[in-house]
């Protein structure tokens, strides 16, 4: 589940982190991982809500808020994952194929170098794209296959989708190929 929003209750001893869950089902007493942006931890739920309802179990494609117990509420922040433990780690190198928005919608030439913002699930992050040899420049509408490198780790599947900015503007889209680091 992507950590779209934290909060902490009962003065700091509940942490309750809300999101969709992707995969998969999570209930009470289950353990789970916080894997990203620096962050590794091992938590337990405590309790599950949906619309302010209390539930035993939440499966994929559900709007919930988990709570949990015996974690600092700086331990968690969003974009961050929750996991099973094991299932999905977190990573700073990637190769991608990617795809430029048109001029118009906002996509720059992109050259080795040059610093993007990638977002992935809920995850910001600056990330250094690097294009293969023999190619210069990718421009608006095209697309190729690059090497991004991120200055924090985030939790990164092959085969999942990003986008990202440029100039501080929706640039283009991207799919991992493969995890290098």
């Amino acid at each position: 589940m992507p950590v779209e929003d934290v909060f902490c209750l009962q003065q700091g001893r509940v942490v309750m982190a809300t999101g969709r869950i992707e995969r998969g089902r999570v209930r009470k007493g289950d353990a789970v991982e916080i894997i990203g942006l620096g962050g590794s931890a091992t938590a337990h739920i405590a309790d599950i809500e949906q619309d302010h309802m209390s539930i035993g179990e939440a499966r994929a494609e559900m709007n919930v808020a988990v709570l949990l117990r015996g974690i600092a509420a700086d331990a968690i922040e969003r974009g961050q994952v929750l996991a099973a433990p094991g299932s999905v780690s977190a990573h700073t190198g990637f190769t991608s194929d990617i795809t430029l928005l048109s001029e118009e919608q906002g996509g720059a030439d992109v050259v080795s170098g040059d610093r993007l913002c990638v977002h992935a699930r809920t995850a910001a992050v600056l990330g250094t794209v690097t294009l293969p040899e023999g190619v210069d420049i990718v421009r608006p509408l095209h697309g190729a296959e690059v090497t991004v490198v991120l200055e924090e780790p985030v939790a990164l599947e092959e085969g999942q989708s990003f986008a990202f900015r440029h100039h501080g503007r929706a640039a283009g889209s991207g799919t991992v190929i493969e995890l290098l680091f």
